[in-house]
């Protein structure tokens, strides 16, 4: 495509760690799959560093509405899905690379309506498809220990049990419908933010977003998803933002590269079958100084990359790959 047929709108989003990405799979050809589309900034990207056919994927309806300003511009170079990532390999098979980045994206986080941000009154939602249970039906619905459960689970919330108390507590004089109140509900029985602490809210809204959308789930099922689309050499790169999400691609990657197990006196070394990735680095890739002064948000991200190999694909073993469950869950 020439420059001059590059749509330029005047503030394109430029996602987390797109530099450090882009050199990491460099160079980028064929056909690529994004499978969080969001504000298009990574589908872009690959487009204009070479591919030649890009998958983007959201089960977010707005987000395909936010790109029709643009993304006609690049005619059948971009075919768009609705739909899930952990279905990805549905959506395209011999894939050149895979890019996946977790979490909620700032142009959800910035509308109020949907029920992200503790920041900003709206109503309690956070469905990223915008269908099914959303967060209100499980903070009005939920018992106290599924609650507690969640937020420790889901978000690290070392004081779940206390905050789910005083949820039911709330509820029981009046359901709980809007983010603002529940931020409140929160902060009223936890201590006082410090300067440079995040805010009390943060943990139990990141919990309740991933149990709302199965982000966990969805996390593993798309990476296995990824394993079974990508073509021998093909490259999956993914980009997370908690240690929870981390530290699940982490133990993927370790495990599907022959590193899963190593011998000792106790456990002699077991035969070992033919790893599906190969790592050009172990450790997680972050962002620079010069990101870091640009975009404070990509403070907590990690960027991990795998190159797939002619292996056939196998199963998971969820609570080894570190993914977090509830009582109950199997």
């Amino acid at each position: 495509m020439s420059a001059a047929a590059i749509p330029t709108d005047p503030a394109p989003h430029i996602p987390v760690l797109l530099r450090p990405l882009l050199q990491a799979i460099a160079p980028v050809t064929g056909v690529w799959l994004d499978g969080t589309f969001g504000a298009g900034g990574y589908t872009r990207a690959l487009l204009e560093a070479g591919a030649d056919r890009v998958i983007a994927v959201d089960r977010d309806p707005l987000a395909f509405d936010m790109a029709a300003g643009w993304a006609g511009a690049y005619g059948d170079r971009i075919e768009m899905v609705a739909g899930v990532f952990s279905r990805l390999d549905e959506y395209g098979q011999d894939l050149d690379g895979v890019v996946l980045d977790i979490g909620v994206s700032s142009m959800q986080l910035d509308r109020a309506e949907r029920g992200f941000s503790f920041m900003k009154d709206g109503p309690l939602d956070m469905r990223m498809s915008q269908q099914g249970r959303s967060a209100a039906d499980i903070v009005n619905g939920a018992g106290e220990a599924e609650l507690a459960d969640i937020l420790f689970h889901y978000g690290e919330e070392r004081a779940s049990r206390r905050i789910a108390r005083a949820i039911l507590r709330a509820r029981a004089e009046t359901p709980i419908t809007r983010t603002l109140q529940l931020a409140g509900i929160v902060e009223s029985c936890l201590p006082r933010q410090k300067p440079g602490q995040s805010h009390p809210a943060t943990r139990t809204f990141q919990a309740l977003r991933v149990a709302v959308n199965d982000e966990y789930g969805e996390l593993l099922a798309g990476l296995e998803a990824a394993e079974r689309a990508l073509r021998p050499g093909g490259k999956l790169a993914v980009v997370t933002f908690h240690s929870i999400e981390d530290r699940i691609v982490k133990r993927f990657f370790t495990d599907r590269s022959g590193g899963g197990g190593r011998a000792n006196r106790y456990a002699p070394q077991l035969e070992q079958a033919a790893p599906q990735f190969t790592l050009p680095t172990k450790k997680a890739i972050g962002p620079d100084a010069q990101e870091l002064d640009e975009n404070p948000r990509a403070r907590s991200a990690k960027l991990r990359v795998g190159i797939r190999t002619d292996a056939a694909p196998k199963t998971s073993d969820r609570k080894a790959l570190g993914l977090p469950q509830l009582k109950g869950e199997h």
